[in-house]
């Protein structure tokens, strides 16, 4: 799966301010659709932060949608339907940095339980943990972020998914994981970086 250009990562996290903006403003969901791989079915994440702080994280975990189309919603969804927060007022985005996180497909990790830990690389994975109707997602950065080892994020993703802390060592829970390419911005509408959590 190709990787995206800076250029079209800076493309992608404009895309989504934009679509955040417009929505906060006219209540309207923009129609913009570019070519390229904005065409391509991707899933992907769109990330809020606020002074440091998480204000709002949503997205697609599979690649169900457009590229182009899956940034706009996430974006909306993260400003205004994240369950842990308020909604993100328009006078906020001047405060709000914007990241974007293209996904690949998840794969299902086929090793014993106890084995898990061994198949996941902290900076480069993220995790799905899956059970019945239960379902958690923790994207690459979070690891990195916290500073966590392969347990511990195991452990986190369980918790996410509501789900034990240990749940992660029963077989009957499903464990996939993916890699991210993450694009964000400096500082508010400021310049657009690719973000590597680990030196290739």
């Amino acid at each position: 799966m190709r990787l995206l250009s800076l250029e079209e990562g800076e493309k992608a996290v404009k895309l989504a301010r934009k679509a955040v903006e417009s929505y906060l403003k006219d209540k309207e969901i923009i129609k913009e659709r570019f070519s390229g791989v904005f065409e391509e079915m991707r899933g992907v994440f769109t990330t809020l932060t606020k002074h440091g702080e998480l204000r709002g994280c949503i997205g697609f975990p599979y690649p169900v949608k457009r590229l182009d189309e899956a940034i706009i919603e996430s974006a909306i969804a993260a400003a205004t339907d994240d369950p842990r927060f308020p909604p993100v007022k328009l006078e906020e985005m001047d405060e709000i940095i914007i990241e974007v996180t293209v996904l690949t497909p998840p794969k299902k990790v086929d090793v014993p339980p106890p084995e898990r830990p061994k198949a996941i690389e902290i900076g480069r994975h993220g995790l799905i943990v899956k059970y019945k109707y239960f379902s958690g997602l923790l994207l690459p950065q979070v690891a990195v972020e916290y500073n966590m080892n392969e347990e511990e994020f195991l452990t986190q993703t369980c918790l996410k998914a509501g789900l034990s802390p240990d749940c992660w060592l029963f077989n009957e829970v499903e464990l996939y994981t993916f890699e991210g390419q993450i694009f964000k911005e400096k500082e508010p509408r400021g310049k657009v970086v690719e973000v590597k959590l680990k030196e290739s």
